[in-house]
Order: structure tokens, then C-alpha cells, then sequence
């Protein structure tokens, strides 16, 4: 399915997938991974379900946009008694997919995605540095943070060499990047837990530890998204850690792969080709592999 390949052979993958797409079974689902993906520039995203049953792993559906009527088009595809069916549903904190879930899904166990959590509470300790770095530009201070973004970001045990030497230095001094990235470093303790009440224990004392904290405005809002999802952060354990984010991140990294591969096709239609050809584990006909 790439740019220099011919019209024989997409008719002949495209006809393969139509095929596979006809005669495979959707019955038997019990746990999705639903996400988004950015398929072209200008915020042109696909919402992508993938079926993520031990027994079955898969691309299940494909969605144009990541809007709440577009998770509502796949209960639509599957329908009332197959949507009733499914115990696991694996997903990120946007609040359409949340909506949805509850509301068409009420049945599955939601676990929200370790990895876009993890990836917030990032995201936050980045923003606190970027601030501070200003603020000591500003102040005619000296550039301690620059050239200190994967410093922060990486975890503790990954930083080697005279990288790890400057992140000892960076950390006896009292800055606000560094007492955020403590508590990054410590909320990484939460997924060693087996029990979801000592996990509900952990999130309640590292949230209120980062309330107290007036110069971390940045964190104080990812620990108060925290404490909104709590109930669904705590399914990772209920779910005994069987469903994160790692299936659905594999499944997008071959996914952005294979659009890759595809540059050229403008189509919809030939790019859910392609996707479905590479991700789908669909049927083929006996036929296909044979040569008279």
C-alpha cells in the first residue's frame, strides 16, 4: 500500500480487506483500547478501536475525528447487545470518550491509559520549568535550566553519565522544577501497587501533598484532574494491571507507521484500507495464496 505501487495491486489488498472485513466475526469482544491518532497536519485525527482480548488483538474500527458522536458511530457498528458484552475498555481522559463509555458501555470496566497520565503529569512538570526558566531570564538570573527539558522528563534511573551529574546538582537547588520533579518521581511509586485501596491511599496523600504547594500552580491542576478520575484511575487495579496503555501505544506506533508507508493516498477510503490490511488480523480466502 505504498505511493509507487500499482492500481492491480490496491485492487488486489483492497479487494483482500473488503473481503476479510465481510467475513471476519465481531462477537466474543470483551475488552477495547480506544484512541486517537493524527493522520495529517491541522488537527486531522482518526479515533481508533482496537480489540485487545488476550485471545485477539486487533484493529477493530476506524473513525474519522475523535469527537463523542464518533465513539458513538462504534457502539452504533457493534451494537446494543455486543456494547453490553464488553467487560474491559481501555482508554485516555478525554471527556467525550468518558462520556461514552459510561453511557453506551455501562457494563465494561473503564481503565484509564497509565501512559496519558503519566504523559499529563509530564507535560505539567514541563510547564512549570518553562515558567521558571522566563522567570530567571527575567530577573537577570543565571540559565540553570537551560538545556535541562530531558532532564526533568526522564525518569531517575534512566539518566546516566554527565547527564546524571548535572541532575544532581540541578536538585540542590531550590528551584520550583525541581520540587515538581520530586513529585513526578514519586508519583511513579502509584503503579507498584497491587491492591486498589493502598493505591487509593497513595493518590489521596500525593495529591494533598501537592495542594499545600502555593508555587506549583501547574501541578496543583494535574492533581485535581487526578482526584476527578480517581474511580477510573483505580480500574488499572481492579482490572489486576491486565489493560494499560502498552497494547493500544503498540497498536498506534504500527498504525502511524503504516500511514506513513501510505503518503500519497489522499483517499479515506484507500488510508482505512491500508490500516485495516496492516492491523486488522482479518480473514483471507483460501484461495488467494494459491498459483495454478
Amino acid at each position: 500500500m505504498t505511493r509507487c505501487g500499482s492500481a492491480g495491486a490496491y485492487d488486489s489488498v483492497a479487494w483482500v480487506v473488503d473481503w476479510g472485513l465481510e467475513h471476519r466475526s465481531i462477537d466474543n469482544v470483551t475488552a477495547i483500547g480506544v484512541d486517537e491518532i493524527q493522520y495529517k497536519k491541522g488537527h486531522k485525527y482518526l479515533t481508533l478501536v482496537y480489540q485487545i482480548d488476550k485471545h485477539c488483538r486487533r484493529l477493530l474500527w476506524i473513525g474519522k475525528d475523535h469527537k463523542k458522536e464518533t465513539l458513538e458511530s462504534f457502539c452504533d457498528f457493534m451494537g446494543e447487545q455486543r456494547c453490553q458484552a464488553i467487560e474491559f475498555v481501555c482508554s485516555d481522559m478525554w471527556k467525550a470518550y468518558i462520556s461514552v463509555i459510561a453511557d453506551r458501555l455501562a457494563n465494561a470496566v473503564h481503565v484509564l491509559d497509565r501512559f496519558h497520565i503519566v504523559m499529563n503529569l509530564n507535560k505539567a512538570v514541563d510547564n512549570v520549568r518553562r515558567a521558571e526558566v522566563k522567570k530567571l531570564k527575567n530577573d537577570g538570573k543565571p540559565a540553570y535550566l537551560k538545556n535541562s527539558r530531558w532532564l526533568f522528563l526522564k525518569k531517575k534511573k534512566r539518566v546516566r553519565g554527565k547527564s546524571r551529574t548535572r541532575l544532581r546538582e540541578l536538585l540542590g537547588m531550590n528551584l520550583r522544577t525541581v520540587k515538581a520533579y520530586l513529585f513526578k518521581e514519586d508519583f511513579d511509586h502509584l503503579w507498584s501497587y497491587k491492591c486498589p485501596a493502598w493505591a487509593s491511599t497513595f493518590i489521596d496523600q500525593w495529591t494533598r501533598d501537592v495542594m499545600r504547594h502555593r508555587s506549583l500552580p501547574e501541578l496543583k491542576k494535574f492533581a485535581r484532574t487526578i482526584r476527578k478520575h480517581k474511580p477510573l484511575i483505580l480500574n488499572y487495579f481492579h482490572a489486576k494491571k491486565e489493560f494499560s496503555s502498552g497494547i493500544v501505544e503498540g497498536f498506534n506506533n504500527k498504525a502511524k507507521l503504516t500511514i506513513r508507508k501510505s503518503y500519497g493516498f489522499r483517499s479515506d477510503n484507500l488510508r482505512e484500507k491500508a490500516l485495516y490490511h496492516s492491523l486488522g488480523n482479518l480473514p483471507v480466502p483460501d484461495y488467494t495464496h494459491r498459483f495454478v
